[in-house]
């Protein structure tokens, strides 16, 4: 079945408000590394054309009628994510600051249990020493605020999905931290937004 499938996939989730200006490029982009089952991009109620590039481009999504905010965006993918079996969950933005060319790095250390953390400015030296940090001295981390993340989806499970909240994100951190759980940085580029973002 599907589900059996799933269970040793990384579903990639890309919450996307008004980001149609972004989304024809970031998705010829994402194909390039992810197949279109493994694919999910989740509309927060956008106004712009968003939708209709979903539904003109055959990638897979879910439509919120109104805008919710990237919390409740990322806990409709978390919960596809589960009810469909996916061992791990990968998140980027949509505006092209996450670059797709970097998936890889994630998938290189999903075992199932390990979250990561796409992490600007840090050296690949200085990465290797700390490259496991444990929950409790994760506060580092956690100023990093960044969406390019890795999340094995067991662990979503500690999450109350119905109540995510504005800073869900960073949030999340600290629910996740567990004993069965590392947390490790990934070194990610620095893509600076373009003048028409937001």
């Amino acid at each position: 079945s599907m589900s059996l499938l799933n269970q040793h996939s990384i579903l990639v989730v890309v919450p996307a408000y008004n980001a149609a200006s972004h989304l024809p490029e970031l998705l010829y982009r994402l194909r390039n590394f992810v197949c279109d089952s493994n694919l999910l991009i989740v509309d927060d109620g956008s106004s712009d054309d968003t939708l209709e590039i979903l539904k003109h481009e055959k990638v897979r999504f879910i439509s919120l009628p109104t805008n919710r905010g990237k919390g409740r965006a990322l806990a409709a993918g978390f919960a596809y994510a589960r009810a469909h079996r996916y061992r791990s969950v990968l998140t980027l933005d949509a505006d092209l600051q996450h670059q797709p060319e970097e998936l890889h790095r994630f998938y290189a250390i999903d075992d199932g249990r390990t979250i990561a953390i796409g992490t600007r400015n840090i050296s690949p030296g200085s990465y290797l020493t700390s490259l496991l940090v444990s929950i409790f001295s994760a506060r580092r981390i956690r100023d990093s605020q960044s969406g390019y993340r890795l999340i094995p989806a067991h662990v979503l499970g500690r999450l109350d999905l119905r109540a995510a909240a504005f800073d869900f994100e960073s949030e999340m951190l600290f629910k996740l931290g567990a004993p069965d759980s590392d947390i490790v940085e990934v070194p990610v580029s620095t893509v600076y937004n373009r003048a028409d973002s937001n």
